[in-house]
């Protein structure tokens, strides 16, 4: 009975990709059993793959990966929109400082160079698929932070930079493990795994525009590299 109702609710939409569904003490008093009860049945429907226990965190409604390709040109609007989710971000912070050793050696700049930096959260249906840390170059891009917070692309902001068009220079996969601060932002567990994405992007001179890190969560996110 716990398990056809659960399944009704989640095929129907109550519970959506991602969602968590309330803790055994909650089900087992919506359906005056005990928790051993409404364990059988959880159990049930994770044997069916319709539900993942995360310990300490609960029990989630089974997600189905975004597709991501890796190739030339990656845009997160472009990939997440082709397949068949709606992509957003949250911007978490914004500033102007002195380029880092990696990032200066990225973007090819002398070493204290000021860089514009933008973080946050990208979403494919408001569910959170990664953590993201855009840099470029300040002195060429002086507009930059401004355009980012109004239209909110990346992408769009550097056209409105004069970059008509970028490509992937360089790409860096690392398997990590999510800490307290990611594991909160991202909304899983701390330790989850995680796909750590370091790239570098090019205008069509061959002249770093961008250095990105981007910290995927690993059961949200299927990175595909396509061979150019």
């Amino acid at each position: 009975m716990i398990a056809d109702a659960l399944t009704a609710e989640i095929v129907g939409g109550g519970y959506g990709p991602g969602m968590k569904l309330p803790t055994e003490a909650q089900l087992a008093l919506r359906f005056a059993v005990n928790r051993h009860t409404v364990r059988r049945a959880l159990a049930s429907l994770s044997e069916a793959g319709m539900v993942t226990a995360r310990q300490g965190a609960g029990v989630f409604v089974t997600t189905v990966p975004t597709e991501y390709p890796l190739g030339r040109r990656v845009r997160f609007h472009q990939n997440v929109l082709a397949s068949g989710r709606t992509p957003s971000r949250r911007i978490l912070r914004m500033e102007t400082r002195p380029a880092s050793v990696p990032e200066a050696e990225a973007l090819g700049l002398d070493p204290g160079s000021l860089v514009h930096l933008v973080e946050g959260v990208s979403l494919a249906d408001d569910l959170p698929v990664g953590l993201f840390r855009s840099v470029v170059p300040a002195a060429r891009f002086p507009s930059f932070p401004e355009a980012m917070q109004r239209l909110g692309s990346i992408t769009a902001a550097l056209v409105e930079q004069s970059v008509a068009d970028y490509t992937r220079a360089s790409t860096r996969l690392t398997a990590k493990l999510a800490d307290a601060v990611q594991a909160g932002q991202l909304q899983v567990p701390q330790g989850a795994p995680l796909l750590r994405s370091i790239t570098v992007n090019q205008d069509v001179g061959g002249i770093p525009v961008e250095y990105g890190v981007t910290h995927f969560v690993g059961d949200r996110v299927t990175l595909t590299v396509i061979p150019e």
